[in-house]
């Protein structure tokens, strides 16, 4: 193909910007995505295969068919951390869900200080969760943070000794939790929130329906795609949480409040059984397209049908 050139015998600028507008991104993107797949589904793929090996301390490729799955099932370690993380799941995910949606509302109502009021919710989202983890360690220990304060007010019967209750010490995980991201689902929420149509709302009140109303039949459902993003990142979030129960619990009182990220790393690593813990990562993979596959089909049949 003859290429259109100027008297100097060069390519032409529109030619070469076409050239560079096709080809430019490519060569941009492919290293990330050359590096994705490598790092990300490649070692997937690896962990996968040693799921199926009787890998010790070192990997192997004497391959024992599911036999770490059946032995993983069989461990009463594993019964507790995954009905650990379908507690902490759980409730994390719900009262996220409320209490960002409820301060997402307070704050849409125009409210004085809503700067410095969005900033003091969005703050502990800007620690690490090994901070928060710590911090919470300390409020709840009973002879130093709260029940020690209240103590000291004269109210000797309160009690908050959850954190050294096996019993109950998830529960301070998923109250560490809330108090880290609610403020981010705040904002999602809020930037919802605030990209409704006005017209439609003052419709609704010209027609005298009141407030409750309007957020319950118009606004909330409105929010149906800030759900599903929200609904994806604390799913994220909560299977996939390490630091923070380490930072706070270390899995105990004993392993009460053990969940299976902190089962992985250690059955891994300290202990030399490589092949139970890469089994243990792809169930964790395995409940984590389980929340992600029919959240994406829901959203995307929706979108398909025009909704």
């Amino acid at each position: 193909m003859i290429l259109p050139t100027t008297r100097h015998g060069t390519v032409a600028p529109s030619r070469l910007h076409a050239l560079a507008d096709h080809w430019l991104p490519r060569i941009v993107l492919s290293p990330t995505i050359l590096a994705s797949l490598l790092f990300v589904y490649g070692f997937i793929g690896f962990t996968a295969y040693l799921s199926l090996t009787n890998s010790r301390l070192m990997p192997n490729g004497d391959l024992v068919g599911f036999d770490q799955y059946m032995a993983l099932f069989e461990l009463d370690r594993w019964s507790v951390a995954a009905s650990n993380l379908a507690i902490f799941g759980g409730l994390f995910i719900l009262i996220c869900l409320i209490a960002g949606l409820l301060l997402a509302v307070f704050l849409d109502q125009k409210i004085r200080m809503e700067g410095a009021l969005r900033a003091i919710y969005l703050y502990p989202m800007a620690l690490s969760f090994i901070v928060t983890g710590a911090a919470w360690k300390w409020i709840l220990n009973p002879g130093l943070g709260l029940e020690k304060m209240v103590h000291e007010w004269g109210f000797q019967q309160f009690s908050m000794d959850w954190l050294v209750d096996s019993d109950m010490a998830i529960y301070t995980v998923v109250i560490a939790g809330v108090w880290q991201s609610s403020g981010f689902v705040m904002a999602l929420f809020l930037a919802g929130l605030r990209g409704v149509d006005d017209s439609i709302i003052k419709a609704a009140m010209v027609d005298g329906a009141s407030l409750p109303t309007i957020y319950r039949r118009i606004v909330i459902p409105a929010l149906r795609p800030v759900f599903f993003s929200v609904l994806l990142v604390l799913s994220h979030i909560a299977i996939k949480s390490f630091d923070l129960v380490m930072a706070l619990t270390a899995g105990g009182p004993g392993t009460s409040s053990d969940v299976p990220a902190i089962f992985m790393y250690q059955f891994s690593f300290t202990r030399g059984q490589l092949g139970l813990g890469a089994a243990s990562a792809m169930m964790m993979l395995m409940t984590v397209l389980a929340v992600l596959v029919p959240l994406i089909y829901l959203e995307t049949k929706e979108t398909r049908h025009g909704h």
